[in-house]
């Protein structure tokens, strides 16, 4: 490069992986956002993998996005782009297991990563937590990290532990709702509960019923991850609540369904993360009333964010109690959303980052 030359923008193909759980529209919210934010940096090439109908669709795809079910091809895809010297990769958001089947894409991607790199391609990981922290998963991923231009992580535990990189709020508090509609005809209580885990105990029932009685709202228990469906009903039953259930209709339209609701809602208790960060994107204040006291999930990726306090671990405490601590929430609504404007802002900083770090190329 000659002297005084400055930097030019180039646009790759940009490889990026898309597939998730496809019973959770969490994973959805992640995955569209990121690309919606790659569109500008280049075209891209995305692996949804054996995703059913309306998962596509859930991820706002365009005619312009090469898709592939096929992961050879796609890989194939990827190796002919690197070597022409046309091709970034950057791998998808959301949460890893550290575990050898957890960490597939770290591994499998590495002959992908190298040729990208020595073509002078880019490589990027933003949005990524780990759910867990053993020694020989991070060695495993030292290679990975080494070959990316950046990494941001969106909890400070998964970037202490993996040592490099920085961190990020999570994709999903990018949203696209209306957290600033203010809290007037707000009428409803949202409900959404893993499936995975102990019922919440009779005091939890009755706290979340005094503080929806006592602040005149309705009580929806709703459906986010398809395999929540069964539980969604019997809380909606024993809460005197209706049901909004995930019936058969596609991912995008459940999403609409749920945040059309979302809307209406002055506070969220779930124990499910993108359940609040969805709500919260649409103005209704986040509830973490745990029934697990050893997760701090939702307080990590919160923190993240620059959102604090807004778990509650229900082990031991009286309804009465359980109505205190989500009414002290609701009041703290005004502060709530603005850390969540500031979340935002932030996000748009990674966006711009993004987009440089894959768009830059050096005058030769």
């Amino acid at each position: 490069m000659s002297q005084g030359s400055s930097p030019q923008r180039m646009l790759r193909d940009i490889f990026v992986p898309a597939r998730g759980q496809y019973d959770n529209i969490g994973d959805i919210l992640l995955r569209r956002q990121l690309l919606d934010w790659l569109r500008a940096s280049g075209p891209l090439h995305v692996y949804v993998g054996e995703a059913p109908d309306g998962y596509a669709e859930g991820l706002g795809l365009t005619p312009g996005d090469v898709q592939y079910r096929s992961f050879r091809r796609w890989y194939a895809a990827a190796l002919a782009s690197a070597a022409r010297g046309h091709a970034s990769y950057v791998f998808k958001p959301g949460e890893i297991q550290l575990t050898l089947v957890g960490m597939k894409e770290h591994l499998a991607m590495l002959p992908v990563l190298a040729l990208v790199r020595a073509r002078h391609g880019r490589v990027a990981r933003v949005g990524v937590g780990s759910r867990n922290f053993a020694p020989l998963p991070r060695a495993l991923m030292g290679p990975s990290i080494a070959l990316s231009n950046v990494s941001l992580w969106r909890d400070a535990a998964t970037a202490g532990y993996l040592g490099q990189g920085s961190i990020m709020p999570d994709l999903a508090f990018a949203g696209a709702g209306s957290a600033d509609s203010g809290s007037a005809g707000r009428d409803v209580l949202v409900v959404s509960m893993r499936s995975d885990l102990e019922y919440p105990s009779a005091a939890w029932l009755a706290g979340v019923r005094a503080v929806a009685a006592d602040n005149g709202l309705q009580i929806w228990c709703v459906t986010q991850v398809l395999r929540d469906d069964d539980k969604c009903v019997q809380l909606a039953a024993d809460l005197g609540g209706e049901a909004l259930r995930w019936n058969g209709t596609g991912h995008d339209e459940q999403e609409q369904r749920l945040r059309a609701l979302y809307r209406r809602a002055a506070l969220t208790v779930s124990d499910r993360l993108h359940v609040l960060v969805g709500a919260l994107t649409e103005g209704a204040v986040p509830a973490a009333l745990l029934v697990d006291p050893k997760s701090d999930k939702i307080a990590r990726h919160f923190a993240a964010a620059g959102l604090h306090d807004v778990s509650i671990v229900s082990a031991g405490l009286s309804a009465i109690e359980i109505a205190a601590r989500l009414q002290n929430l609701l009041g703290r609504r005004t502060a709530i959303l603005a850390g969540l404007t500031e979340a935002q802002n932030e996000l748009q900083t990674v966006r711009r980052l993004l987009d440089q770090v894959l768009t830059t190329e050096s005058v030769r």
